[in-house]
C-alpha cells in the first residue's frame, strides 16, 4: 500500500490526469463514509469529501512522507468536517460528568448494567440499533462526535485529533471518554425502555 500511495503522490506532484482519479478511486469511499459519520448528511459529507481531496491535490506538496498518505487524507476529510460543522453549530456545548456518569445505588455504588449482546441478534434489532446510535452520535456536540469518531472508528492518534480540534490531548481523552459515557446511557435507556414493553 505504501508503495502505491508513494506512486499516487508522485503521480498527483507531477500533474498526471489519472493520478486524481486513481486519489477518488482509492480514497473517495472511505472519505465519504467518514465525512458523512461526522456531518450526519449524505449533501455535507459530498461537499466535505470534494473540498477535501481538492485541497489535498492542491496542497500535495506539502506532503511529508513521515505519516501515511490515508491518514493524511483522512485528517483532512475530518478538518473540513470539522470546519462544516463549526458553521453550522458554532456554539459547541459541552457534556457534563452529571449527564452521562450511571446511576448510584443506595449504597452508593454504580448500578450493574444490563449485557445487550443477546437481544441484537434479529436483523431488524441490528437495524433499529443502527438507527439509534447513528442518532446518538449525531446528537453529540461537535468536537465530542468528532473525537469519538475519530478516535473509535478510524482509529486517528490522539495527537493528531488535538490537532484537528485545537485542543491538548488531555481534552480529547475527555471527549471520547464522555462520547462513550453519553453513547452507553443512551443504548441503556434504550434496552431499559424495550425491556419494560
Amino acid at each position: 500500500m505504501a508503495d502505491l500511495d508513494a506512486e499516487l503522490v508522485a503521480a498527483i506532484r507531477r500533474g498526471d490526469g489519472d493520478g486524481v482519479e486513481r486519489l477518488v478511486d482509492r480514497y473517495g469511499d472511505r472519505a465519504y463514509r467518514l465525512a458523512l459519520l461526522i456531518t450526519g448528511t449524505a449533501p455535507e459529507a459530498e461537499e466535505v469529501v470534494v473540498e477535501a481531496l481538492q485541497t489535498a491535490i492542491r496542497s500535495v506538496q506539502l506532503f511529508d512522507a513521515a505519516a501515511t498518505f490515508e491518514s493524511w487524507i483522512l485528517r483532512g476529510v475530518a478538518s473540513v468536517a470539522y470546519r462544516t460543522l463549526r458553521s453550522r453549530e458554532p456554539h459547541t456545548s459541552e457534556i457534563t460528568s452529571a449527564e452521562v456518569m450511571p446511576l448510584l445505588d443506595s449504597d452508593g455504588h454504580f448500578e450493574p448494567m444490563d449485557d445487550w449482546s443477546m437481544r441484537i441478534d434479529r436483523k431488524a434489532a441490528k437495524r433499529e440499533l443502527y438507527g439509534l446510535l447513528s442518532g446518538a452520535i449525531g446528537g453529540l456536540p461537535v468536537d465530542y462526535r468528532i473525537a469519538l469518531v475519530l478516535h473509535d472508528v478510524e482509529s486517528v492518534s490522539k495527537a493528531e485529533i488535538a490537532e484537528i480540534l485545537g485542543i491538548d490531548v488531555p481534552g480529547v481523552i475527555r471527549r471520547v471518554h464522555y462520547a462513550r459515557l453519553f453513547l452507553r446511557k443512551r443504548l441503556s435507556e434504550y434496552f431499559g425502555a424495550a425491556a419494560a414493553a
